[in-house]
This record gives C-alpha cells, structure tokens and sequence, in this order.
C-alpha cells in the first residue's frame, strides 16, 4: 500500500505526464515464449533475443513489425527479435499482468497518460532520455515524447499522433442525398435521419469492446466541459461538476435517435467484416467515431484489403451549450517503451524503427500519421488530410479520458457507458460509478 508520501508523488508524476500530454495535443505538433516473457537482466554479452509486444494482427501492419525485426537483425546479427502479436482489446490487460508478475517483455506498447505513470511508478520501465539517437528526438519533437515523460524523463518513443473524429463513407452519404459534413449534432441528425430512409445504417459502433462506445461519452465531454477540467483528470478525478453529467444526458438522448447499426451491442471494433470497421470497409455502415488508426484497420477489412476509396473524415460536431472550445479535439498519442530489465540492444531497435525510412513505411503501412515529422510527407490517405488540419488548427486535444484515468477509472468508464446504451443504466448512474472508482483509486 502507498503511504500518503507515495501517493503525492504518484500524483505528481501522473501530473507532469498528463501536463505533458496536453502540451504535446496544442502543439499539434510474446509470443509468450518459454518460462519468460522478455530476455531480462540487462546486457550480458554474446546473443540477445528481443521480445516485443505489439497490437497489429493481420494485414500490412503486423507485416511491418516482422519486416522491421528482420532488417534490425540483418543490421545486428547478434540480435534476434521476436515479434508478438496481441488483439489491441486485450494488450492493457496484459501487460498489466506481465508488471504484477515481474515478467516483462522487452518492448511493449505504450499510450502515455496515468496508464505509462502506473508502470513507471511501478519501476517496470527503462528511462530513454539518454538513450534516443539526437535525429530522432530533432524528427519526433519535444511535444511528441511529452506524452512519455514522466518526472521530466523520457519513458517511450512515439510511433504515431492519433487524434479522433468521425470516418464517413462518401459514396453513402451520396446516396443518401447528403451533400456537406454536418457541423453541428443537429446537422449530425437530420443526416442519420437521410441514411435511415434510404436503407443504410448510419454509425458503426463496436459497443462490444466498451472503449468505442465510451469515445462517444469522451467527444460529449469535450464539448460540455471546458478545458482545465478535462484536461487535469490524472490528478483531479473529481466528477462533480454538472458538465459531466451534461455529456452523459447528450449522449443517451443522441442515443434514442438510434444512430448505431443492428445489434451494436455484441459488435467488436476491429476483428473481421462485421466489426465495426468491418461494416465502414464493406459499406454496410456510413460512420464511425474513432482514432486516426481506422483507415488502416479498415483498409486491412475492405474485399481487396487495400484502403477504401471513398473513406472521408470530419470533426465531432459542435454541441450548443457546452463549455469546451470550439474545435477541441480528443486523441492520444501510440509508442513503445523498454523494460526496466531490458538490454540495450532494446533501445537501439526503437532507435531504428524511428528513422525516416522506417517511420515512412509505418504511415503507409498502418495508414496512419507518423510521429515523426520528417516522415509525414508518406501520408497518402485521403481521409487523414482534413483530419491532420483540424490537428494542426485545434485550440487543444484532450488526451482518451481511459489513458487519462488510468486502467481501473477508465473500464469502469468505459463498461459505465457501454451499460447506459444498453438500458441497464442511466446518466446518474454512470457518473456514480465513475465517482466510486475514482475514490477506490
């Protein structure tokens, strides 16, 4: 147990990384192998087998991590790396149960926010600030690795910067008679209300999986609470303030429009045609609220597993009455870190895979942003386009309110809202299992 010393200074490195992380959203700027899940134990000469974690399953981006550890050991004959994929619903969970068992693998992924504090904090992470090549901290920017910086040390290298909005099909909204974005959750309506009558489903929601669901929480929040509050969540879990309540009444009465597919419910995100990616890929859905990750995981689900062409974006309407700034966006911020235990052939891979070669094939290979900003020019997806502009022009960008909150605040967020759509709940009672969570810590 923290004693009250502890906790103070929890708190304090969950704020600076947390502060952090909104500096770096306003800039814009293992396979479980053997006995042990990472090699461990620091270097010891001769041979080494890296263990690294990631979350792409199929298709170009688990594609791009093998290739990456084929050419590091190419480069480093005397290092092999051994490549795990995990289902992305499932890596928080296990890695926490890798840091409570003290087996580790070597590299895992990270998100930043109170999720990377409670593993440092837990001193089951490596510190890179002296360890990441000086091109590559020049490519990524400080704002960047802000969103791994814990106590004013560097505890991740960024991958990519994933702000969120909603990805549209253009054909569907033609068909529907739609003929501009709408701005407003108005507009947003009248537009589910074409789609319904000329037989599309409007929104693909992957409630099944709980974090989808929730991110429609998380842009109502945005939009009813103003800045300070939203954005000092890791140190301030005090839901008190009538805005959060206010975003949750948005959303179950934006919920009683039925916006969603058939059977959201028992949808997953992200695993085959029928996930909620699935049905934007096959055009069986119009929408869907997600990351700037979507147009590659829908790409991976599209007849000729190639992006879809039609695929647009525009920003979470504006929500009349709120306190948020117009414009704010929600996103977070994908890398990877070492273990505490790990050699430094761990940190020597990161370095590699952060070139501009590599960050290149990663934005092509993931149909993502780049963390890198000399790689950026390898963006070629349509839909990333206005979603990289609204970045670049957003007054802020709060960080996922789950990375915000933490593992045990944030599932209970996440299943809280799940259950509100569900019928079993309602706002008030969301917002009380948040309050209950937060005060269990």
């Amino acid at each position: 147990m923290l004693t009250l010393d502890d906790e103070e200074k929890h708190s304090m490195k969950i704020r600076k990384v947390l502060t952090a992380a909104v500096t770096f959203a306003a800039v814009g700027a293992v396979a479980l192998t053997g006995c042990s899940a990472g090699s461990g134990g620091g270097d010891s000469g001769g041979k080494q087998t890296l263990t690294v974690w990631q979350n792409s399953t199929t298709g170009d981006g688990k594609k791009f991590w093998t290739d990456a550890a084929e050419a590091f050991h190419k480069a480093n004959p005397d290092v092999t790396i051994k490549v795990t994929s995990i289902q992305n619903e499932d890596m928080d969970g296990k890695l926490q149960t890798a840091v409570n068992s003290g087996d580790m693998p070597d590299i895992f992924m990270a998100r930043g926010g109170s999720k990377l504090a409670d593993v440092v904090a837990a001193g089951k992470v490596k510190d890179l600030m002296d360890k990441i090549d000086p091109d590559v901290k020049k490519a990524i920017g400080d704002a960047a690795f802000s969103a791994f910086t814990v106590d004013g040390k560097i505890y991740g290298v960024p991958t990519a910067v994933l702000p969120g909005g909603i990805f549209y099909s253009k054909d569907l909204f033609a068909k529907a008679g739609i003929t501009e974005t709408p701005k407003t959750l108005d507009d947003l309506e009248a537009d589910i209300t074409k789609l319904k009558a000329a037989g599309i489903a409007p929104i693909a929601l992957g409630a099944k999986d709980a974090w989808p669901a929730a991110h429609w929480y998380y842009f109502f929040a945005v939009r009813a609470c103003g800045k300070d509050l939203i954005t000092n969540l890791a140190t301030k879990k005090d839901f008190k303030d009538g805005c959060w309540l206010t975003a949750a009444n948005n959303l179950q009465k934006f919920a009683q429009v039925e916006p969603f597919n058939e059977g959201f419910l028992t949808t997953s995100a992200q695993q085959g045609a029928n996930s909620s990616a699935g049905l934007v890929a096959n055009h069986k859905a119009a929408m869907e609220l997600m990351g700037a990750w979507d147009p590659g995981v829908i790409a991976s689900l599209t007849p000729d597993q190639k992006p879809l062409a039609d695929l647009d974006w525009f920003p979470f309407p504006e929500v009349s009455g709120g306190k948020g700034e117009p414009g704010a966006m929600m996103g977070g911020v994908d890398g990877y870190s070492c273990s505490e235990k790990s050699p430094s052939s761990c940190e020597k891979f990161l370095n590699f895979v952060s070139s501009k070669e590599w960050q290149e094939k990663y934005a092509v290979a993931f149909q993502t942003i780049p963390a890198s900003q000399d790689a950026k020019g390898a963006v070629d997806n349509a839909s990333l386009k206005p979603l990289m502009e609204s970045y670049g022009t957003a007054p802020y960008v709060a960080l996922w309110l789950d990375t915000a909150l933490g593992q045990n605040v944030g599932n209970a967020l996440n299943t809280g809202v799940v259950e509100m759509l569900a019928g079993q709940g309602d706002p008030k009672t969301l917002l009380q299992k948040i309050t209950d969570a937060a005060a269990r810590g």
